[in-house]
């Protein structure tokens, strides 16, 4: 009797009910165990994002002070008389009385656009004082570190801190570089900053602190009257002071190393926590109620139109799935229905699906099987022509024939470890192409080709010549009457480790505009405005960075007069190790 109560109240329904009774309460006790320390971190960390937010705008008004600064000093430094009076020190022609009062009516012009400037002060290259006039050295004014810190940024504005003459005010260094001797140092700028100019906004909070320190931890602007390097050293968020937790924001500025240090008492954050608490454990105890009294009614609803869909899976034919056809008030049985019936639906169907897919893939497949290219068979023909040829007494032709069969194989091939092929293999590429223009050009085109024996191994990226070679026939001797002449010559330059590749004609040439036109176009990335000759160039010189990325390739240079002809030359390193190009071929990957 017992085992049937068990059976008969161990329905879907009740365990559905049981179950969301259960994992309420469980639910209920671990958020209550829970919620404090869940809240006391989020409301904590939302402090933290906060108080993190206003150290960021501290410092962002400290850095737009400094940039204005930086700014202005930078006018001044540049200012025309300025540069010509320190130009005249370093040619050793010593300013002169009137002119150093004229450098007063300069700076007294650039302090009035800043309240926080105090002082403007002009040293020369050697550190001698040019404004103030009363006389001294800038390594009585400055630390030597400050000074070898502000060569070494090359002209950026250096914070040295305070002033250490007088403490209320700070001092910023700028080295002036000279524009008639290519940006070479020239003299010094110091400026002399009021401590007010430098100011962040003050706490609203009682017990909260807000401090700003230089780059050597020195106080700049504090309402904290404690040791601040004990603050300064702690790696912790959290610090306690006199008895007193609290957190520990820091935000330090790229611009001018100063660090803006927050202390947030940790009660001003969690002091809420407990509100929050209350109503949390209150909205639960309802909930519970209202969730008690819904259940068993859901369970119901829940568990009847799956029972029914339960008995048509049940009942349907062995080997087919049966439609369901039942409607429910709840969004999701019914969606629960129509996953079911559209999963009937894809597996009767699944299988011709399946097989037309594949059919459609074997089909592709063949297609693009069939699309392929042979260049053997190219290779083939050629051959075949050229015997053809023969036997018909056609050598010269039959020659051609063999030249450019030769051409297409050298040119065709796309294997990786053709990317790269000696000089000579190159260079005999070029005598083929040059037989074959002759076709085209008869007697009018005649080449020279010259390489010292002890090069001809050298290795170079395939192809790289030829397109050079071919500008030289088709714009150079092509649109030139008469006959004309292509050199190519490889000779070593002064470094011995590199070669130099030289491609003359005497051609057309190109007028200055032309060259001045391709030579900005090796900078540009978009190229499709140029055509012929600067296309083929842009391309070879490009190959160039790319296949000697790690050398310091010199480029390509166009030497060219309108009617005389034109001379393409560039250098590569001298490559003869297999394992040396393929560091290289790495490298460009």
């Amino acid at each position: 009797m017992m085992l049937y109560r068990l059976k008969k109240w161990n329905t879907l329904r009740n365990q559905i009910f049981v179950v969301f009774i259960t994992v309420m309460v469980i639910v209920l006790v671990i958020v209550g165990i829970i919620t404090y320390q869940v809240v006391s971190v989020l409301l904590k960390n939302n402090a933290e994002k906060q108080i993190q937010q206003t150290a960021i705008q501290a410092s962002g008004r400290i850095d737009i002070l400094y940039e204005h600064l930086d700014n202005l000093t930078l006018q001044a430094a540049t200012n025309s008389f300025v540069q010509e009076i320190l130009l005249q020190e370093v040619l050793g022609n010593p300013a002169s009385f009137n002119q150093r009062q004229s450098i007063m009516q300069v700076m007294n012009l650039y302090q009035a656009y800043s309240k926080g400037i105090d002082t403007f002060e002009l040293y020369s290259h050697d550190g001698r004082r040019l404004f103030p006039l009363h006389d001294g050295f800038l390594s009585d004014r400055i630390g030597s570190e400050w000074i070898e810190k502000t060569e070494e940024e090359r002209g950026r504005m250096v914070w040295a801190g305070k002033d250490p003459n007088d403490p209320s005010s700070y001092l910023a260094l700028r080295q002036v570089n000279l524009f008639d001797r290519w940006f070479s140092p020239g003299g010094y700028l110091l400026i002399k900053v009021k401590e007010n100019y430098i100011q962040i906004e003050e706490s609203t909070q009682e017990d909260e602190y807000m401090i700003l320190v230089d780059s050597n931890g020195s106080p700049i602007i504090s309402n904290y009257e404690g040791d601040i390097d004990g603050i300064l050293q702690n790696q912790q968020q959290d610090i306690t002071i006199n008895g007193l937790d609290y957190m520990l924001v820091t935000q330090q500025s790229k611009m001018t190393n100063w660090t803006t240090v927050i202390l947030t008492p940790v009660r001003m954050i969690t002091e809420d926590i407990s509100v929050l608490r209350s109503a949390i454990i209150f909205s639960g105890a309802i909930g519970f109620f209202i969730f008690l009294l819904f259940s068993f009614l859901l369970s119901t609803v829940i568990t009847r139109p799956i029972i029914k869909l339960t008995k048509t899976m049940r009942f349907g034919k062995l080997g087919a799935l049966v439609s369901h056809k039942g409607d429910s008030s709840t969004y999701e049985i019914n969606e629960l229905n129509k996953t079911y019936n559209q999963m009937v639906e894809t597996m009767n169907h699944l299988i011709q699906v399946v097989y037309e897919k594949e059919i459609i893939r074997s089909r592709s497949e063949l297609k693009a099987l069939q699309a392929q290219i042979n260049p053997h068979f190219l290779y083939n023909t050629l051959d075949a022509l050229y015997w053809s040829l023969e036997e018909k007494g056609e050598e010269q032709l039959a020659e051609y024939v063999l030249d450019m069969s030769d051409f297409f194989r050298y040119t065709i091939t796309n294997r990786k470890e053709d990317d790269w092929v000696t000089l000579k293999e190159e260079l005999d590429h070029i005598e083929r192409y040059m037989k074959i223009m002759r076709v085209r050009f008869g007697e009018r085109l005649t080449w020279y080709v010259s390489v010292p024996e002890e090069y001809a191994d050298v290795k170079i990226p395939k192809l790289l010549i030829q397109p050079i070679v071919e500008n030289a026939i088709l714009h150079g001797v092509g649109n030139k009457a008469g006959k004309g002449v292509v050199k190519v010559a490889v000779e070593p330059n002064e470094a011995a480790s590199w070669l130099k590749i030289n491609v003359k004609d005497d051609g057309a040439g190109m007028d200055k505009e032309t060259i001045q036109t391709i030579l900005q176009s090796f900078k540009k990335e978009n190229l499709t405005y140029l055509k012929g000759t600067g296309m083929a160039l842009v391309n070879c010189n490009k190959r160039l960075e790319l296949y000697y990325k790690n050398d310091s390739t010199r480029g390509i240079s166009i030497d060219s007069v309108a009617g005389k002809g034109t001379c393409v030359a560039f250098e590569i390193p001298i490559v003869e190790d297999e394992h040396e190009l393929l560091e290289n071929d790495t490298d460009r990957r």
